[in-house]
């Protein structure tokens, strides 16, 4: 579906970004792929891998209407992915993370209204549902936004989704790298903040190829979540590194013990699919919907009364030789 449309990638020189951009350049043949980001030595370094005649990089910041505005122009796909995204860094530098994560969001909607844009799919976080913290406030917000445009694009074709999924194995700011560092280091001991924890846990090509479908899937409204397994942060910590012990630090501000992605008050709104769920839009759109069948002729179903699509409540659990073949598999792919 992408072949000769422009896609455009907000947040694109970012681990996603990079995979997502490897992904098109393989599998499809665009038109432009265009890169919009704030940070001109990532943009510099990025373009040096990936420099195919169809790739165009644009400093710019979603706080930037104008800018945004102008860089969209005969877009067809858009993939919102920036964000700031550290948990306790958004808790000391609250409107930071707001200007960003919730206006940043709205300016993207209404740069993709003006451009004509057909599909735009915006990446959340599993700390958006539920959240306590700064910034799964601000994603929830932000999805919101993004689930309501689709009310406010009068006679325009746009349409707009939300992708929400857990930890992406050794992207940047994950704790693989962290322990791995830590463990080049000499460290004898690893830190864990409690030994209950438990993540979701997802593969970055996994991650873009789930996006990639729900655009093939998609009507505009919905919430995407993919079905992936969950582990104790403290079997993670063991199955990488066996002989090392572990020390109890506590949950930084903001942590949460579990992490949801489809929550009970949400259940009513929930459909099951073979490998993903969606959650459907709280309100109503001036065109009626029907999501129990998607744009690839797929059909769900409603979810038990009170269902809850939690890490410490999932039915797939990894075990270490499962995660170990993960990040290598991961790795590889990242190559």
């Amino acid at each position: 579906m992408f072949d000769n449309k422009n896609i455009f990638i907000t947040g694109g020189t970012g681990s996603f970004g990079k995979q997502f951009v490897k992904t098109l350049l393989k599998d499809y043949k665009p038109n432009k792929i265009i890169i919009y980001s704030r940070d001109e030595l990532k943009q510099y370094e990025m373009a040096q891998k990936y420099n195919d005649s169809c790739m165009r990089y644009f400093i710019g910041d979603v706080r930037d209407l104008p800018r945004l505005q102008k860089a969209m122009k005969d877009v067809d796909f858009v993939v919102h992915a920036a964000a700031l995204k550290h948990v306790p860094i958004a808790e000391y530098n609250p409107m930071e993370c707001i200007k960003t994560n919730i206006m940043g969001a709205q300016n993207v909607i209404d740069a993709c209204i003006d451009n004509g844009v057909k599909k735009v799919i915006a990446l959340s976080t599993d700390k958006a549902a539920s959240p306590i913290n700064l910034y799964g406030a601000s994603k929830l917000a932000s999805d919101k936004l993004f689930v309501a445009a689709n009310n406010i694009i009068g006679k325009a074709s746009t349409r707009f989704s939300v992708v929400r999924y857990g930890n992406v194995l050794g992207s940047r700011g994950s704790v693989l790298p962290y322990f791995e560092k830590l463990i080049a280091e000499g460290a004898s001991a690893l830190p864990i903040t409690d030994e209950h924890m438990t993540r979701f846990w997802i593969t970055l090509q996994e991650g873009v190829d789930f996006v990639t479908k729900s655009f093939e899937r998609m009507h505009g409204g919905e919430t995407f979540v993919p079905k992936i397994p969950s582990m104790k942060m403290s079997e993670f910590a063991r199955a990488i590194a066996p002989d090392l012990g572990q020390e109890i630090v506590g949950i930084r501000p903001g942590e949460k013990l579990h992490e949801v992605m489809c929550p009970q008050n949400d259940a009513h709104l929930t459909l099951e699919f073979s490998d993903h769920y969606i959650i459907q839009p709280t309100i109503q759109f001036a065109q009626k919907v029907s999501f129990i069948k998607n744009g690839l002729g797929e059909v769900g179903k409603e979810v038990a009364h009170g269902f809850e699509y939690s890490s410490d409540k999932n039915t797939h659990w990894f075990s270490h030789e499962e995660l170990l073949s993960k990040i290598e598999q991961s790795r590889s792919e990242e190559k």
